[in-house]
C-alpha cells in the first residue's frame, strides 16, 4: 500500500471523515510511530507505520463489509451505550468483522440503517455536501394543508437556517395519516421538527431508502449484506450527486475553520 495522507487513512479506518480527521490532527490525537503529527500534508503508510489516534492503534480492514440493517425502535445507533440501552452492534449476529452504523437513526426511528468498515464510503454517504436522498415513512397526528405541505417541499426555518427543498407525499388518508418524505439533509430530528413547526406530532417515522438502497423485506431487526451490485450503485450515486447550491442567504459569509467545519452525524 502506497503512502496516503494521513486524514485519508483515518476515513478509511472508519476513524472519521477527512474534514473531522483534520481537526483530531490539529487537537494532536495522532500519532505515527509514536511522533505526534499535526501537519495536515503529512503521510503515511497503513500497512507498515504504527498509527493512533488517542493512543489506540489503527488497523486497516482485511476485506470490506457492507450490511443493511432493518433497525428497530428503542434502540441506540451507536457502537455501545453508556446507559446500557440496546445498540444495533448487538443485532449483528455472526458478523465478525468490526463494522461502523453509517450515520444515525435516533432512539425512537426505525428502518434501514448501513453498516461498514468502508471508512471512505461510509464519511461520503454521511457528507453534507453528497446530498444523497433519503426516503421516509411517518405517521404524524393529523393532515396537512396543502399550504403546509408546500412549506414543507421548499423549507422551514430551523435553528435559524431554512431546510434544504425536502419532497412529501400523502400515501395513507386517515385520521393519523401516513406520508413518505424525501430528505437531502440530515439535520438533526430534522423531520420530527419539521412537522411540529406545522403543527404536527410524529407517531412513528421508518427509514426505508438511502440512495438506491432499499430495505425490502427485512423484519426489524434483521440484517443483509449488500450485493456487489448494491455496493456499485451506492458508490456511483455518491460520486454522481453534484454538491447543492444553497441560496446566497444561506451561505457562509466568511469562510470557516477547520474546527467549524467537522460536523457530527444527525439523528433523525
Amino acid at each position: 500500500m502506497p503512502e496516503e495522507r494521513l486524514q485519508k487513512i483515518l476515513s478509511i479506518a472508519g476513524v472519521a471523515s477527512r474534514r473531522q480527521a483534520e481537526k483530531i490532527m490539529l487537537e494532536g490525537r495522532v500519532s505515527v510511530n509514536g511522533t505526534i503529527v499535526t501537519e495536515l500534508g503529512s503521510k503515511a503508510n497503513f500497512e507498515t507505520d504504527h498509527i493512533k489516534v488517542d493512543g489506540r492503534l489503527l488497523h486497516a480492514p482485511k476485506h470490506q463489509v457492507y450490511l443493511v440493517l432493518n433497525k428497530p425502535t428503542a434502540t441506540m445507533t451507536t457502537v455501545s451505550d453508556p446507559e446500557g440501552r440496546a445498540t444495533v452492534m448487538q443485532l449483528l449476529r455472526g458478523v465478525k468483522d468490526r463494522v461502523y452504523p453509517v450515520g444515525r437513526l435516533d432512539y425512537h426511528s426505525e428502518g434501514l440503517l448501513l453498516l461498514t468498515n468502508d471508512g471512505e464510503l461510509a464519511n461520503a454517504i454521511m457528507s453534507a455536501a453528497t446530498h444523497l436522498p433519503k426516503t421516509y415513512l411517518v405517521k404524524v397526528t393529523g393532515l396537512l394543508t396543502s399550504d403546509q405541505e408546500e412549506e414543507f417541499r421548499t423549507g422551514i426555518p430551523l435553528m435559524g437556517r431554512r431546510t434544504l427543498p425536502a419532497g412529501i407525499k400523502l400515501i395513507r388518508n386517515a385520521a393519523n395519516p401516513w406520508y413518505e418524505v424525501k430528505l437531502t439533509e440530515g439535520r438533526n430530528n430534522q423531520i420530527r421538527v419539521m412537522f411540529k413547526h406545522l403543527g404536527k406530532l410524529v407517531e412513528k417515522l421508518k427509514r426505508v431508502k438511502v440512495g438506491p438502497i432499499e430495505m425490502g423485506s427485512l423484519k426489524p431487526g434483521e440484517f443483509r449484506h449488500l450485493s456487489t451490485e448494491e455496493v456499485e450503485k451506492l458508490n456511483r450515486a455518491v460520486a454522481q450527486r453534484p454538491a447543492a447550491q444553497r441560496p446566497a442567504a444561506q451561505r457562509p459569509a466568511v469562510q470557516r475553520t477547520v474546527a467549524q467545519r467537522s460536523a457530527k452525524p444527525k439523528a433523525v
